[in-house]
């Protein structure tokens, strides 16, 4: 059973004294970074000053947000907790070529994924602290219900415990952003990792974005008008995934009508039958033998040709055309 943490079993005293660098300013980094200042934490931005010959957005975003910005190395130096939010793609080369220098006994390593470390791609000392503080939720929804009083869910792992205060930390930083308030599942890096990417790549990304691109088409290529199709496939999923968030997949089933649940039983185990389970199985086994990493990282360091290749079709797709064109007509 998962150890569910709440505001009364976590501490800020743990962060008392301790500066935070925050290693990039993106979406992840700039909520985390005002949650944990708001908070009363000492917070420092480690961000690339320059991209391309030109000012970092991102650099001039933390200033004007109020923080103290410098280089990554400098952050990483000047810190007791270093905090990595870049993607992850960025982990490895960063760590290896402006942090590590500075991991010294006494420092905690942080991020809120696990890939590079239980990829390798990132091998601390021995002799420092490794956790992860990872929300649950987008980043403009933590900063929202962080400004609301409240917070979300989130994990907290402890891949190394140094100090022997490593766990006291990370519940810190959790209580710190309000995490705590919803409730803080305590888990391992390899399990954070492994379930994050398969949920990814086989229900949320993945598997969705493919059962509503493939039920597009064939009510489109059957001749239906395809602003019909998309209001049918895509757009009423939102409502769908809504009821279910709410209450449960029971909560939706009592709101839609009788003949949408028959028809929930009679035809979906019909198109998602037991050989997507199966495939499922094989997908779970690519990420945890490491097979999708190294799939991954190959496709960075070649810079990206299929991802990007993959991203400009996505954009062409008629579901996406007719979508840009029904939601302008419903902006305000």
């Amino acid at each position: 059973m998962v150890n569910i943490i709440h505001d009364k079993d976590a501490d800020m005293a743990a962060l008392e004294g301790k500066t935070v660098a925050v290693i990039g300013y993106g979406s992840q980094g700039s909520a985390q970074a005002q949650m944990m200042k708001g908070s009363g934490v000492n917070v420092i931005i480690g961000e690339t000053e320059e991209l391309g010959g030109s000012a970092n957005p991102s650099w001039t975003k933390a200033k004007e947000d109020g923080f103290e910005v410098m280089t990554i190395s400098d952050a990483a130096a000047k810190a007791d907790i270093i905090h990595m939010l870049l993607p992850d793609e960025f982990h490895g080369p960063v760590y290896k070529g402006q942090i590590e220098q500075h991991m010294k006994a006494g420092k905690v390593l942080s991020c809120s994924h696990g890939f590079n470390i239980v990829y390798k791609q990132i091998v601390p000392p021995s002799e420092v602290d490794v956790i992860m503080v990872a929300p649950k939720a987008p980043a403009t929804e933590e900063l929202k219900a962080y400004k609301a009083g409240f917070g979300v869910p989130g994990l907290v792992a402890v891949g190394t415990d140094a100090s022997g205060k490593a766990r006291d930390i990370a519940l810190g930083m959790a209580k710190a952003m309000r995490f705590t308030k919803a409730g803080v599942l305590e888990c391992t890096f390899e399990q954070e990792t492994y379930e994050d990417l398969f949920g990814e790549q086989n229900v949320l990304c993945g598997g969705t974005v493919d059962l509503v691109k493939y039920g597009f088409e064939v009510l489109t290529e059957a001749g239906y008008p395809p602003e019909m199709a998309y209001f049918e496939c895509l757009h009423e999923l939102k409502l769908i995934v809504d009821l279910i968030y709410e209450g449960g997949i029971q909560k939706m089933n009592a709101v839609i009508s009788n003949t949408a649940e028959f028809g929930e039983y009679y035809n979906g185990p019909k198109i998602i039958g037991p050989e997507v389970k199966e495939k499922m199985k094989e997908s779970l086994k690519r990420i945890e033998d490491g097979s999708f990493a190294k799939d991954w990282l190959a496709e960075n360091a070649a810079g990206k040709p299929n991802l990007l290749k993959k991203r400009e079709e996505l954009g062409s797709h008629p579901i996406e055309v007719v979508g840009r064109k029904i939601r302008a007509l419903f902006e305000k």
